[in-house]
């Protein structure tokens, strides 16, 4: 299964899921991880699949070391695990710019009267420190404007499947007591359920961009399609804390 937004160009974008590669067992089938226990010839070819969807090659992708900072760069050029970011921009046409995710919220960006595009890896860390902030900013640095900017979060964790602790949720109302909102009471006193989606849309809204869709889609579920950490970390499959099959999304200007 894969989505595509409504407000973004069909052509040039698409939130992957994980049907459609060929990988096998519990990689199946488009399993994007170099890291898991997966062939890696099959992760490869895996890429060459996606690429193909846009008529592109692995070789005009930009795919980044991700971690959870609010760090932003600009890229115009095709990279390969060489920069060290969370979200990055670009005017460069024909440059696919790709977020992997297994969970977290992978959010596309495009302004297409300037040929400006964006794409941020937001965990809930990364969301709370800034690199929605951050990517949204460094599009305006290069001649976005904020009327025509169009946001997109594709499948991630939803609230029902997030279960997370006190001390996260603390975290969160020492930034602003509005975000108590994005909390729903879990098992017991110390335990709340997260709204990732939620907060991430929500920001974007706050920072001026009119122009959101929210897909809404829950990456927990298997029956959804998507791969999740968290499941497999429920499953106690994983055989490391790398081994995990994860997806991509990518967005990409068109010449």
């Amino acid at each position: 299964m894969s989505w595509h937004a409504k407000n973004l160009k069909i052509s040039s974008h698409c939130f992957f899921g994980a049907a459609g590669g060929v990988s096998k067992g519990r990689y199946s089938s488009l399993n994007t991880n170099f890291k898991s226990e997966d062939l890696p010839e099959n992760v490869t070819r895996n890429f060459e699949i996606i690429a193909s969807c846009f008529n592109k090659k692995p070789a005009d992708m930009c795919l980044i070391i991700q971690g959870v900072t609010d760090r932003a760069v600009y890229v115009d050029e095709p990279s390969k695990y060489k920069i060290t970011a969370d979200g990055m921009v670009t005017k460069k046409s024909g440059l696919l710019l790709g977020i992997k995710t297994a969970d977290c919220a992978p959010v596309l960006f495009a302004d297409y009267q300037n040929k400006v595009i964006g794409a941020a890896h937001a965990g809930w860390r990364g969301a709370y420190k800034g690199v929605i902030e951050n990517t949204l900013r460094l599009m305006l640095e290069n001649g976005a404007e904020l009327k025509n900017i169009c946001a997109a979060i594709g499948p991630c964790i939803q609230r029902q499947s997030f279960e997370v602790q006190s001390d996260m949720k603390d975290i969160f109302l020492q930034l602003s007591s509005q975000n108590e909102q994005y909390f729903t009471t879990g098992k017991d006193e110390n335990h709340f359920y997260f709204d990732l989606s939620g907060y991430v849309c929500n920001k974007l809204h706050e920072l001026g961009v009119e122009n959101v869709e929210n897909c809404g889609i829950d990456t927990y579920p298997e029956k959804n399609g998507y791969f999740s950490y968290r499941r497999d970390t429920h499953l106690n499959i994983m055989n490391s804390r790398f081994d995990y099959p994860t997806q991509y999304s990518f967005i990409m200007l068109e010449g």
